[in-house]
Formats: C-alpha cells, sequence, structure tokens
C-alpha cells in the first residue's frame, strides 16, 4: 500500500485495517511456508512430493488433540441420548467438510437425517460455490439455527481453519447461550474459537503448501476429526456390532449384498442361513443377526431387543 494513501485514509478505517493485519499476522494458516518457497518452479514430481512430506504432519497435530476429541464424543453422546442432535456449522471448505461428514451418517449408521445437521454459510448453494461474504454475515448465523431450533440438548461443532470466521463464531456464542454443548474444530490455538467454545480441538498443521489454502493441511485435518467424531459417537451409541455396520443403509444392489456378507461375517453362519434371516426380518439386519445367533424366529428376536431398548450386545446376551 502506497504509504501517502495510508496517511490520508481516515483514522477508523486505519485501525480496521490495522487490526486486520495483526489478526492475519497471528493465523498459522495464513502464513507463508518456507518449504514451499519457489513452488512454482517445481516439477510436478517435487509439488507432490513436498505435499505429501508436509501431509504426513497432519495425523501427528490431530494425534495430539486426541484427549480433547474424546471429551466431544463423550458430550455428543450424552446430549444425543438426551433427545439432541449433532450440528456442524462451517463455512467455505470447512462447511462443505462439514455437509459431507454429516451426509454419511444415514447411510452408514442407519441415522435419521434430523440427527445430524450441517449448515454452511451462505446455505446450499454454497455447497457447489463461493457465496460471497457469507462467512461474515454474523446474522444469519442466529437466524440458521432458530430455524433449525436450536436446544440446551444439541451440540454443536464449529469448524474454521482460521478460527475467526465471524458466521462459525457467532453460532457457538449463540449455542452458548442456549445452553447447547459448544466445540471448536480449528488450527489456529489464538483465535476465537480455541477460547470460545467448551471443548476445543486444536490440530496445529502448520502452513500451508499454497499459502492460505486451508482446504489442503487444515482442511484435512478437520475431515479426520470429523470422522473421529461421528465414528467413535455412533459405535459408543450401539450402531456397530463389532466392527461392523449393523445398521447401514440399503439402498443400492452393492449394499444389499454389503449387508449380508456383514451378517454372515457378524453370525458366523452361511449365506444361505443368511438370506433366509435377511428375508424374515425384512432386511433389519440388527432383527436378523438376534435370529441367527440365538436360533429364534423374526417374532421372538423382535422382543428380545425390544426387552434390550434396542441394545445389540444385550439382546444377544453377550
Amino acid at each position: 500500500m502506497d504509504r501517502s494513501y495510508n496517511l490520508e485514509m481516515p483514522s477508523q478505517t486505519r485501525k480496521r485495517r490495522g487490526v486486520e493485519f495483526r489478526l492475519q499476522e497471528h493465523r498459522l494458516t495464513e502464513q507463508r511456508n518456507p518449504a514451499s518457497k519457489n513452488l512454482d518452479r517445481m516439477t510436478a514430481l517435487e509439488i507432490v512430493r513436498l505435499m505429501n512430506r508436509e501431509d504426513r504432519k497432519v495425523a501427528i497435530a490431530v494425534e495430539r488433540e486426541i484427549p480433547a476429541i474424546a471429551r466431544a464424543v463423550d458430550g455428543i453422546v450424552s446430549r444425543i441420548e438426551k433427545g439432541g442432535r449433532l450440528i456442524y456449522v462451517g463455512a467455505g471448505s470447512s462447511g462443505r467438510i462439514a455437509v459431507l461428514d454429516a451426509s454419511e451418517w444415514p447411510p452408514t449408521f442407519g441415522t435419521s437425517p434430523e440427527l445430524v445437521k450441517a449448515l454452511i454459510a451462505g446455505g446450499a448453494r454454497a455447497i457447489v460455490q463461493s457465496v460471497e461474504g457469507a462467512e461474515d454475515r454474523t446474522q444469519d448465523a442466529v437466524r440458521d439455527l432458530e430455524k433449525i431450533r436450536l436446544t440446551a440438548n444439541d451440540a454443536i461443532v464449529g469448524i474454521a481453519a482460521s478460527g475467526t470466521t465471524p458466521y462459525v463464531i457467532a453460532a457457538i456464542r449463540y449455542a452458548k447461550k442456549k445452553g447447547a454443548l459448544t466445540i471448536g474444530v480449528t488450527s489456529n490455538k489464538r483465535s476465537p474459537l480455541a477460547k470460545t467454545p467448551k471443548i476445543a480441538i486444536m490440530p496445529m498443521v502448520g502452513p500451508e503448501v499454497l499459502t492460505g489454502s486451508t482446504r489442503l493441511k487444515a482442511g484435512t485435518s478437520q475431515k479426520m476429526v470429523l470422522n473421529m467424531l461421528s465414528t467413535a459417537t455412533m459405535v459408543r451409541l450401539g450402531r456397530a456390532y463389532d466392527n461392523l455396520m449393523i445398521d447401514l443403509g440399503q439402498t443400492n444392489t452393492k449394499l444389499r449384498e454389503r449387508a449380508k456378507r456383514i451378517l454372515e461375517q457378524a453370525s458366523g453362519k452361511g449365506m444361505y442361513a443368511v438370506a433366509h434371516a435377511v428375508r424374515q426380518s425384512d432386511h433389519d439386519l440388527r432383527l436378523a443377526l438376534v435370529m441367527l445367533k440365538k436360533k429364534v424366529s423374526a417374532a421372538e428376536a423382535r422382543k428380545d431387543l425390544a426387552k434390550a431398548g434396542g441394545i445389540l450386545r444385550k439382546a444377544l446376551g453377550e
């Protein structure tokens, strides 16, 4: 910026830009990575090798946050057991990662689409294209949470690499006022998202290979964290048997065949017996598994599951 122009700016504008500059200095995600200097002069092989080296740091950064991730899982489980929901909030790449994870719960765990929701700044259009200025509209965050009727039983996960996204911060602050469990996922320990929520998950992945492109390492760390949150939560809630997807959706031929293989592995029975149980249970894998392992009818298996409150291990006496 030209020095004379800077001096002629109104003092309030200069102050605001100064604050923005200092914030940017503190954002590790916005700093330049010394390892990728002269990136534009590298060969394709050099670029991808560099990216691979940098990506190795992500798992280590996430590993350091395991205690916080486990606390978040316990908190989410507790809220869902009380009838609450899990709500992701993000903008841009972070919002799209949230939408991806939320969309995988029903087919993987057989959950209702209402159990997990993802709010992205700018709405549905922002999933496939950039919506200019959406992440700065704090009033939209409050409106979006009011629209889905956020309650104290809900858990909300705010996701922002920089930890400063206004839409996400406003959502976390509103959720705290409502008494909801608040969780933040950020790659900046000095940000509001690291300090505002009850639980902060902060994988410090360092500057990106392409400066400021947080869809890279920061985005990968977010995906890893959400994978842990969703999978561990559902397993703790009994939505798996051993390490098998006992509640997966069976919406096409491939998934129906996968369901039979899962049942075969879980029960130790042959495919003929499995296919018969699947038909008798109307494709309910939980019911079919009880039938196969306890050698009972569908009606008896249904009673056993009801007595066990739907807890599969309990219904099987394991």
